[in-house]
């Protein structure tokens, strides 16, 4: 679980940075900057905590952890590209699927501190999803065709991320 976690919250880290290489160099997208840079430093808290974690239960990373790099930040530049709601239409796919994948994992937690990291760490990933809605990423291009792939490649990933 920590594994998959940690490669989760890399992912969200490297999505929001290529996010973030696009919309600074977008005029008028100050206020999209302005809220993906916050998400950005709520997912850094988040892989910095599941660091730490790794290291103190001794759990191996995953193997594709240098795939989530460059993938993750591909994914959040390549959505920018198309324009701030499809930015926000790939965090809110991206942070829906990870808000499910939390509420499940806090189904079966029995270690109280670990339950307590990751329902905090839940409630801030329905947070991005709920803000990247509101600001119109239900308006993206071909959104159903776009979300549906994002959240396709999530489940891929955490599948792959758990067992490798």
């Amino acid at each position: 679980m920590i594994r998959v976690d940690h490669a989760g919250e890399l992912g969200a880290v490297r999505i929001y940075e290529g996010q973030l290489a696009v919309l600074k160099a977008r005029p008028g997208a100050r206020d999209s900057v302005t809220a993906v840079t916050k998400m950005l430093r709520q997912e850094e808290h988040h892989l910095k905590t599941f660091e730490k974690l790794v290291v103190e239960r001794r759990v191996r990373p995953t193997l594709l952890e240098p795939v989530w790099q460059v993938a993750g930040f591909a994914l959040g530049a390549a959505t920018a590209l198309l324009g701030e709601k499809a930015a926000m239409a790939c965090t809110a796919a991206v942070e829906e699927v990870i808000g499910g994948h939390y509420e499940g994992q806090l189904a079966r937690l029995d270690d109280e501190a670990l339950k307590a990291t990751v329902a905090e760490f839940q409630a801030d990933e329905v947070a991005h999803r709920d803000e990247a809605l509101a600001r119109g990423a239900e308006q993206a291009p071909a959104y159903p065709l776009l979300s549906g792939a994002i959240k396709a490649g999530c489940r891929l990933a955490i599948a792959l991320s758990t067992r490798l």
